[in-house]
């Protein structure tokens, strides 16, 4: 049986499936250098994660939806009315206090990540029997939840996905030890079957068990094992947002037509990878500039004037982008095949 590529094994392999294991292998080749700058986020470090990967993936979407005139007239409802529809739930969640805000869209960024890692898993197993998916469906959830869990029933960590206090507590080490002892056995359940299978069917699925082992090491190093800021912002925004820009390109670019593409066209040209960058992190850092002068003043700042009087209505407004990329992603991907 042939290895399911999206794309080519070599692009799979270093756009998609190779972060999580290159962070990984960072994180722990240089763990105390990265814990003595942990108090000490530099401009750079900013800039490279949050603005030119985290923020710049949500951007990337456009490239399948909004720039592409054909699905936008096909969806055309939706891609209007969905943006409306998360500012006005921002706008009316905000009201509540910011608080209740961050918490909401913290709990959706997560199960979007979540849903994010069994969407490459069911992309690379798609050529399986389907009778057994269920089990890959357990494993993968397995990897990305139970870190979760541990988050929210372990004492205080060392970061935030958004803000602090952004997730409900419930310090309790009995039930903790319990789903631990769940987790470490569906691990090795995973690893005992996939022995099996492999020598049973002369099959390996390199991609599938790339992204399911990547996704365990990632999760769990990067909220269970390391109580670091830095360390779970590195494993957090590289595994999830490189392999989404290339999917994107990959997947929504360099596979269709001229005749598809339109203007977007000129990005299967030579350099046209470097053309889909340069784009995003144009779009990418003029949203989150936005941010810092009107909401945030941690990294630039360039006016006095205070605007701390239209929190109310410039953060679900500045955060409609990314809550739209979150709930977009539930119809976009989508396919009857």
């Amino acid at each position: 049986m042939v290895q399911p590529w999206i794309h080519k094994a070599k692009t799979d392999g270093v756009f998609i499936l190779a972060p999580s294991f290159i962070v990984l292998a960072i994180v722990l080749l240089f763990q105390n250098w990265l814990t003595d700058i942990e108090e000490s986020y530099s401009f750079y470090t900013w800039l490279f994660l949050i603005v030119f990967i985290d923020v710049a993936h949500v951007y990337s979407t456009l490239f399948k939806t909004y720039f592409v005139a054909s699905e936008f007239q096909r969806r055309k409802q939706l891609y209007i009315g969905l943006p409306i529809f998360c500012f006005l739930i921002g706008f009316i969640l905000f009201l509540f206090g910011s608080q209740v805000f961050w918490s909401v869209l913290a709990y959706v960024a997560v199960f979007h990540f979540i849903r994010q890692q069994y969407g490459f898993m069911r992309l690379y197993s798609r050529n399986e029997d389907k009778t057994y998916a269920w089990i890959d469906n357990l494993i993968i959830y397995s990897a990305t939840i139970y870190p979760m869990l541990y988050w929210f029933l372990s004492p205080k960590r060392k970061f935030n996905w958004f803000v602090e206090n952004e997730f409900l507590k419930y310090e309790n080490a009995n039930i903790l030890e319990v789903l631990t002892w769940i987790y470490f056995a569906i691990l090795v359940f995973y690893i005992v079957r996939t022995i099996y299978i492999s020598i049973k069917s002369n099959y390996f699925n390199i991609p599938k068990n790339a992204i399911i082992v990547g996704t365990m090491l990632s999760w769990y190093f990067g909220i269970v094992y390391f109580n670091n800021d830095l360390v779970f912002t590195l494993l957090n925004v590289v595994s999830h947002g490189i392999p989404y820009m290339a999917l994107i390109y990959m997947n929504e670019i360099e596979k269709k037509t001229k005749e598809d593409l339109g203007f977007l066209s000129l990005l299967k040209q030579f350099k046209g990878v470097l053309i889909f960058i340069v784009i995003l992190f144009i779009i990418a850092f003029s949203e989150e500039f936005l941010w810092e002068i009107l909401v945030w003043n941690e990294q630039i700042s360039i006016t006095n004037f205070d605007f701390s009087n239209w929190q109310f209505i410039l953060v679900p407004l500045l955060t409609v982008p990314q809550f739209t990329h979150y709930l977009l992603d539930g119809f976009i991907w989508k396919s009857k095949k």
